[in-house]
């Protein structure tokens, strides 16, 4: 997946928008707030469970499954786009001051492939040293454990 107004701005760019992942609980989050969002309507390729995707660092890898590896490149930003699938949605998915900026999942690049099936469980490992300002890790998250939805 590439972000049409970045793949313009700078083509050369790499992409580092290949896989969108998005904490299932955002699901209960919006259908709570009145928005009817379904897995799938955000155009995420994966929904984790138990995962607060956008308090992990930069360089975060994801395994997945037996081998698939995912590194976390940055937050998903919501685009005036979304608005036009659920009016006050972009708004909706804004982050707290205290917390990231926005609530729509994480982007990422895959460093290794491999078959990827709902049920598998994800385990993060974080970087050495994070590398990030943009997406933040809490000292009291778990290491491991998480499911594939």
């Amino acid at each position: 997946m590439r972000h049409r107004y970045l793949a313009r701005s700078n083509p050369k760019a790499p992409n580092l928008r290949q896989v969108h992942l998005i904490p299932s609980e955002l699901f209960d989050a919006l259908r709570t707030s009145g928005f009817k969002v379904r897995p799938g309507d955000l155009g995420e390729n994966i929904a984790a469970v138990g995962l607060d995707l956008e308090c992990l660092p930069l360089g975060t890898l994801l395994r997945l499954g037996a081998s698939a590896t995912l590194e976390l490149t940055g937050l998903r930003t919501p685009c005036v786009l979304i608005d036009r699938f659920k009016s006050g949605l972009k708004n909706r998915l804004q982050g707290r001051p205290a917390g990231p900026r926005f609530k729509a999942g994480v982007m990422a690049i895959v460093t290794q492939g491999g078959e990827v099936s709902p049920g598998n469980r994800i385990r993060a490992v974080l970087p050495a040293r994070p590398i990030s300002t943009c997406l933040r890790f809490k000292p009291t998250h778990p290491r491991g454990g998480f499911i594939c939805r």
